[in-house]
């Protein structure tokens, strides 16, 4: 069956320039960085020109000199320039920074703890709130400031300060922890410093959060996920993957997920298998709405995207002969070619589900760059993939026999051969995608994330229904307006049907 979760071909870029590198490493967090060059097997594609041997009709070329002597050139013929070797070594991925807190974002206890954290955060709703600071607010370590006793008294009604330390208006160091706390919780850089982002989140009324924390809970009720001693959560508004063994986060990857109108479901299932060189098989609605008006356009496209059209039986048909005018292509199974521009990358992570989406590689590197990463079309793209199939594939027989394992050598070695290779795990492990926008953990802290699907708010959003800081608030409809024709409102806690309909990645 077709999947419904792919990640569209793209031209890769050219490969970076040292000063380009040195920019996407350090800048990594303020810019999004380049698309990263993919390596090719020497059995994938032809050796560069340069480095070819003359064709059978070239003129012949003159032998190159041995070191330290000159070499012969024809007499009145410019001395050719020399081929630049062109490296195989990929620059190293960056990527966005990832929490090391070793707290899960999901354990057995969190419905129970977000809930009572929901009843604390009424608590201060109904004492008044807190109140807000400016906009343009911008305070750094050791700086005096008229706003800070506001900001101390905020952060004392959340438990990111202790109650009983002296106030002042200095950002002295325990403020800056405090501070740092916040930012933690809040997925936001910790750098102890007041600008924007942090004004912004700080700014979020104590309403919206309380509710925040009461939707989150409600989409917890009725979960039988069986968590074990190993599990894996993808919390979508953190876009961030989990790998959690005995209570304990053991990695945390930077993640893609669903752009809002192609959004990530909720689902509980179980990874079955690792799949090394996958190939894609094309969605009928993908067919339909990209591959045919690019074949009307383009007739080469397919070749040069490695899809090939099979018929019954599995036989490959030849692109020249469908009608492109039409829609007959849909009734053909296209099937990418594996490979390092595969758009599920080089590793798929299988977990049967009614929705069809999963985890995997990608070609395109640079978005996990970004702070910002909701971007794919349903599925879960994920840095560092390697790594989690390893964790994933620990007490699996290696390739070699019981006695070996699946190391990073053996991956690596694996996916060199370009060749499908599908690994089923002996004891499968239980994986779960959530939408926690707010959520509570058993040390008694209240974490938050932008509600990127806008699920949390009633149909008719609320004044104070903002976002804390990564991303745009949308504007509230006109309480005049209602609901949309032939669209019934979405209960808060609820993800819109939408979020089921096929999608690619």
């Amino acid at each position: 069956m077709s999947s419904r979760c792919v990640v569209f071909p793209s031209i890769l870029t050219a490969g970076l320039s040292p000063l380009a590198l040195m920019l996407c490493l350090t800048g990594a967090g303020a810019e999004p960085a380049p698309s990263l060059p993919e390596a090719v097997p020497a059995a994938a594609k032809p050796a560069p020109k340069a480095e070819a041997g003359p064709k059978p009709d070239a003129a012949p070329k003159a032998e190159p000199a041995a070191p330290g002597n000159a070499a012969p050139q024809a007499q009145g013929a410019e001395p050719a320039p020399a081929a630049p070797k062109k490296s195989r070594e990929l620059p190293p991925l960056v990527v966005a920074r990832v929490s090391d807190d070793p707290v899960p974002t999901l354990a057995p206890s969190t419905f129970l703890d977000t809930f009572r954290m929901a009843e604390r955060y009424q608590a201060i709703v109904d004492a008044g709130g807190w109140g807000t600071l400016p906009a343009d607010l911008t305070i750094k370590p050791g700086a005096r400031d008229p706003n800070i006793p506001a900001l101390r008294q905020h952060l004392v009604l959340t438990g990111d300060l202790p109650a009983g330390v002296p106030s002042s208006d200095v950002l002295d160091p325990i403020l800056v922890s405090a501070v740092k706390a916040f930012q933690a919780r809040h997925g936001l850089p910790e750098t102890g410093l007041i600008g924007r982002q942090t004004v912004t989140a700080l700014n979020v009324p104590a309403a919206t959060r309380q509710r925040q924390l009461s939707a989150s809970a409600a989409r917890q009720i009725g979960s039988n996920f069986p968590y074990g001693d190993r599990y894996v959560v993808v919390n979508i508004p953190s876009a961030a993957v989990e790998a959690v063994e005995r209570g304990v986060v053991v990695r945390r990857y930077v993640a893609v997920v669903g752009k809002p109108d192609k959004a990530t479901p909720r689902i509980e299932a179980r990874i079955t298998d690792v799949n090394l060189n996958p190939t894609w098989t094309l969605p009928v609605s993908i067919i339909k709405k990209e591959i045919i008006p690019k074949m009307r356009k383009d007739p080469g496209y397919l070749a040069r995207e490695r899809i090939r059209i099979l018929g019954p039986g599995g036989t490959e048909v030849d692109p020249t002969t469908i009608d492109w005018a039409g829609e007959k292509a849909a009734n053909y199974t296209l099937r990418q070619d594996s490979g390092l521009d595969n758009s599920l990358g080089q590793v798929r992570i299988d977990m049967p589900n009614k929705q069809a989406v999963y985890m995997h590689d990608t070609p395109s590197k640079s978005l996990f760059a970004r702070e910002v990463r909701f971007h794919s079309h349903g599925c879960v793209r994920v840095a560092q993939v390697k790594e989690l199939a390893g964790w994933l594939l620990e007490g699996t027989p290696g390739p070699n026999g019981p006695a070996s394992t699946w190391g990073p050598m053996e991956i690596e070695a694996n996916i060199a051969t370009n060749e499908r290779l599908d690994i089923k795990l002996p004891k499968q492990i239980p994986v779960t995608f959530v939408y926690l926008t707010g959520y509570a953990t058993p040390d008694g802290r209240a974490h938050f994330r932008d509600d990127i699907y806008g699920i949390d708010s009633p149909a008719v959003p609320m004044r104070d229904a903002v976002m804390t800081g990564s991303i745009t608030p949308k504007k509230a409809a006109p309480a005049a307006s209602g609901k949309a024709p032939g669209n019934a409102p979405v209960p808060p806690g609820l993800i819109p049907q939408k979020a089921a309909r096929p999608a690619v990645n």
